[in-house]
């Protein structure tokens, strides 16, 4: 069994007042970016989100609020990729993401800039190794604080700092 009807918004064991459905409302577009940033092709990025979101599930109950939810969450949403990628490169299918993002209300010179921009950072992104990814990531693009970062990736502080300075050089 997995626990509790999360449409019940009932609280687990081990994490007093932390509801799935609140994890679910309040994180879901920040592990779908996390997940996009880690090069996930579309079919696959939805896939991902989901397992991401059942393993949340699954572990909610043993959350022990050593880090925020939202680390917590960039750690499994992390392994989760790993492994995707692992997949699609053992398949030999690591496929382009898509040129097409959605702007709503923009014209097509601010799409078209928009566009441009996202390909330059998945480009950089698709640069990196993994970890320095995962740190450059979770510090830069979603603002967390390194120790937040380290307790969530389970590294040493100095080691978010290093990877932080390489992925910049690069």
């Amino acid at each position: 069994a997995l626990g509790p009807d999360p449409a019940q918004g009932a609280s687990l064991a081990g994490a007093p007042g932390l509801s799935f459905e609140t994890v679910y409302e309040q994180h879901f577009d920040f592990i779908w970016r996390a997940l996009r940033c880690f090069g996930l092709t579309p079919p696959a990025l939805e896939d991902a989100v989901q397992d991401v979101l059942l393993t949340a599930y699954r572990r909610l109950g043993t959350f022990e609020y050593r880090s925020s939810v939202r680390t917590w969450l960039f750690g499994i949403a992390y392994r989760v990729a790993l492994n995707y990628r692992r997949h699609q490169r053992r398949k030999g299918r690591l496929d382009e993401l898509s040129e097409d993002v959605p702007a709503l209300g923009a014209g097509p010179d601010q799409q078209l800039e928009e566009a441009q921009a996202l390909r330059f950072v998945e480009l950089f992104l698709d640069t990196l190794d993994d970890e320095r990814r995962a740190v450059f990531v979770l510090c830069e693009i979603e603002q967390v604080a390194a120790p937040e970062a380290a307790t969530a990736l389970g590294v040493k502080l100095n080691t978010i700092y290093s990877r932080l300075r390489l992925a910049r050089r690069d």
